[in-house]
């Protein structure tokens, strides 16, 4: 099997409004076996109120070793169904 194409930073970030959702599923996805660098707040591009910065889960590793980058397609579908998005660092 090929391994999966590597970039420079492999981490991803799923991006909520919503401070204890992040945090709930932060800590999901750390009892679930990823590696989870962190929950924070963050103004992303294009924002200019401090009201609508978002809080942000960065992902690092899978549970199965791999970067949180060769997981981007259900990241994604993890990040809607929390009316979130994900993005890269």
């Amino acid at each position: 099997m090929d391994s999966p194409i590597q970039t420079e930073n492999q981490s991803l970030l799923l991006v909520l409004h919503d401070r204890q959702e992040a945090e709930d599923l932060a800590a999901e996805l750390r009892a679930d076996g990823w590696v989870v660098g962190g929950v924070h707040r963050e103004m992303l591009a294009g924002e200019d109120d401090a009201e609508d910065v978002d809080w942000v889960v960065v992902l690092e590793t899978a549970p199965d070793g791999l970067a949180a980058t060769c997981w981007q397609d259900r990241l994604e579908e993890l990040a809607e169904a929390h009316d979130g998005f994900v993005s890269q660092p």
